[in-house]
């Protein structure tokens, strides 16, 4: 249901036929990075943090890769839940920024920490049939707006005030903020894809996916302006509320549309949840020798989640896309510069069989650590108004390899390694197998 958001937002920034722009550019721009980052997975073997390790920012560095990870999730784990949580309150009567409507958003994230804390086995029960269940509850919430409402074809798809330079760049940030983090979902089961797979089989993979989800960022926008209409005459209030998947299905379905909300929305949490708390449990093993269980890390969600929920997160979707695509691009862009462009085309480090192993690259690569520092600096003072909030997650992924490739070629590549390996060592270890951490 975030698709269906998202997709709302876009259209009520552009209208149509603009947010096609905005849509076009994160299926093509996720699909060429979800192809190379795949393929060099594929090809090594490794997770994202253990190609972190090698790829430009060392074995202790390779926590920021987990950490930036992980605050994806969070945000992702707010944004589902408060999409169960405001259909839940719309049908009881309650306020959505009310205490209790935060008690309601509790209630669901211990349900999901339940199936989270009992691990893989519940979480394949409900991956199984949640699509299912989706495909048939949305088909009858189709059906049931179609009776009762007066459906708005791409033709009455308007923006009040016209299109702007604005708009379509705020959309953009909005698409920009979901290039990246698509093509590391993926690249999660991509590093099994077989060594022979070419880049074009890995699009391949990626483009299947996100032209479905690019189905639903349409559909979004056909709700949103669909039930614009019935959501009060304050247009801002209007378009957040029609932007509100939990909002429409309750409102159009009735306690259905808010049993569809909670069995969807829950299932799509508990992958938050346990990717969020895995993440999280990656990053303080690296950087702490003092082991905390991956539950625990689950259990700190749920309460961020609660603290959280009152903001509605919704209505702060462009601030905090901008924050995590500001993170997550820029660390992305220094891995893939350092793989193609450091040692493909400049030969500063070997180009395949990526050393990860500690006392092999060093803690901490010091040209990764200022590149993303500095992106990170030149993202956040565009969030905190020095520019155009909208151009920060654009400026900070540029800025971060324009750092990167300089420091790596003055230091001569001297960054990536703590312990030179003898030429005679064995290094055929199989990378097909994540070690622990």
């Amino acid at each position: 249901m975030f698709w269906f958001a998202l997709g709302g937002q876009m259209g009520f920034l552009v209208g149509w036929p603009w947010l096609l722009v905005p849509i076009a550019y994160m299926v093509i721009g996720a699909t060429v990075v979800g192809a190379l980052v795949m393929r060099i997975a594929s090809q090594e073997g490794l997770s994202l943090p253990l190609l972190s390790r090698g790829l430009g920012f060392g074995a202790r560095g390779s926590a920021i890769a987990s950490f930036v990870y992980a605050v994806n999730y969070v945000f992702y784990f707010i944004f589902e839940g408060s999409i169960v949580s405001h259909g839940l309150a719309e049908i009881a009567g309650i306020p959505i920024d009310s205490a209790g409507a935060s008690v309601v958003f509790a209630l669901v994230a211990l349900v999901a920490l339940y199936y989270s804390w009992r691990g893989m086995h519940s979480m394949n029960i409900l991956q199984r049939f949640g699509m299912p269940i989706f495909l048939v509850l949305f088909v009858i919430g189709m059906v049931m707006l179609a009776n009762g409402y007066v459906l708005t074809g791409p033709g009455e798809w308007a923006v009040q005030d016209g299109m702007t330079t604005t708009a379509m760049w705020q959309a953009l940030s909005l698409a920009n903020g979901q290039v990246v983090f698509q093509a590391l979902i993926a690249t999660d089961y991509g590093r099994f894809v077989k060594r022979t797979v070419t880049y074009a089989g890995t699009a391949g993979v990626m483009l299947v996916e996100l032209l479905m989800i690019a189905v639903v960022m349409v559909i979004g926008v056909f709700l949103g302006f669909t039930m614009v209409s019935h959501f009060g005459e304050n247009r801002a209030e209007a378009e957040l509320a029609a932007t509100d998947p939990g909002l429409i299905f309750a409102v159009v379905m009735g306690v259905l549309g808010v049993i569809f909300a909670v069995l969807t929305q829950v299932r799509i949490n508990v992958m938050n949840l346990y990717s969020g708390s895995l993440a999280l449990s990656n990053a303080w093993d690296v950087l702490s020798p003092k082991r905390v269980g991956r539950q625990w890390w689950m259990v700190l969600l749920v309460v961020l989640g609660v603290v959280l929920y009152p903001i509605n997160v919704l209505q702060y979707t462009d601030k905090f896309l901008a924050v995590t695509g500001i993170m997550t691009n820029t660390w992305i862009f220094i891995l893939l510069s350092d793989y193609f462009v450091c040692r493909k085309l400049l030969k500063l480090a070997p180009g395949s069989q990526i050393e990860y192993r500690e006392g092999r690259v060093k803690d901490w690569n010091l040209c990764g650590m200022v590149a993303l520092g500095t992106g990170l600096i030149v993202g956040a003072l565009g969030v905190f108004g020095a520019y155009p909030m909208y151009f920060a997650s654009f400026a900070a992924m540029v800025v971060g390899p324009l750092v990167y490739i300089p420091l790596t070629v003055l230091t001569r590549g001297a960054q990536y390694g703590a312990a030179t390996v003898a030429a005679d060592e064995d290094l055929s270890d199989d990378r097909s197998i994540e070690p622990a951490p």
